[in-house]
């Protein structure tokens, strides 16, 4: 464990100066972030600030070109660290649903508990029923996506990453392909997890929710982290310029 980890050993993520490009696009310069256990922390900044990637490098599914990202004690960026152990701590719920469409809800939500780690088909369904109660789509089992809304495709992908019990949750713009009553049935869920203090990281364009459910938040701009703290501070007192012109912009929307 090299230094940088050992300060962080109280941290569920640990992301330390990482730098991401796509070609000559520099998309990360120099991100840190840590996250707690039940912390929950909000990324704002608009389209094309570096929010989504950040939470891809996080799940592994964007390797970095430098820094280090730290999971459970782990460096789990470093080359050949196997992606579905990191998956299987860290959930990602995305923009889009990517639910398979040729799969029952049921068949979707079981899928990776029983292929990535090896459980029975009794219990990921059992636990699967659980989860689908839980966020309000009992009777949803045998449907198939295209026969539920776009709230409740939704919620069936959140219980699709919940089913693999993870540490953390990443949630990457989860709202903005709904309309605002699909909104907030998907909101909703984010809350009751907040309630239940699972750790997690909330790339979002809902001020209002990232006021509400956030203990922390961070204003990204160009890849960088322009200004965090607490939601009171950034909302209603925001020291540096950029973020204030960029929630000025927001409430002007």
């Amino acid at each position: 464990m090299t230094a940088s980890s050992a300060a962080d050993e109280l941290a569920l993520v640990s992301v330390r100066n990482i730098h991401k490009a796509f070609g000559s696009l520099a998309v990360l310069r120099g991100i840190s972030l840590d996250l707690a256990a039940h912390e929950v922390v909000s990324l704002i900044g608009s389209s094309g600030s570096g929010k989504s990637t950040l939470l891809r490098c996080i799940n592994g599914l964007e390797s970095i070109d430098a820094g280090e990202i730290w999971v459970g004690g782990e460096d789990v960026s470093e080359p050949g660290y196997k992606g579905d152990a990191l998956r299987s701590s860290i959930g990602m719920v995305f923009q889009q649903y990517n639910l398979f469409p040729h799969m029952s809800v049921l068949d979707n939500v079981t899928l990776a508990p029983r292929k990535v780690r090896k459980v029975a088909k009794a219990e990921a369904t059992e636990r699967a029923n659980r989860l689908l109660a839980r966020l309000g789509l009992a009777g949803k089992a045998n449907e198939y996506p295209d026969r539920l809304s776009g709230g409740q495709q939704q919620r069936v992908a959140i219980a699709r990453a919940l089913a693999m019990e993870p540490q953390v949750m990443l949630f990457d713009e989860v709202t903005s392909a709904l309309d605002p009553e699909l909104t907030g049935e998907v909101l909703d869920v984010l809350r009751e997890l907040r309630t239940d203090g699972m750790a997690m990281v909330v790339a979002t364009h809902e001020m209002n929710f990232a006021r509400e459910v956030s203990d922390r938040v961070m204003f990204l701009d160009g890849g960088v982290v322009v200004e965090q703290g607490p939601p009171a501070d950034i909302f209603d007192a925001p020291q540096q310029l950029r973020t204030q012109q960029f929630l000025e912009r927001t409430r002007r929307q």
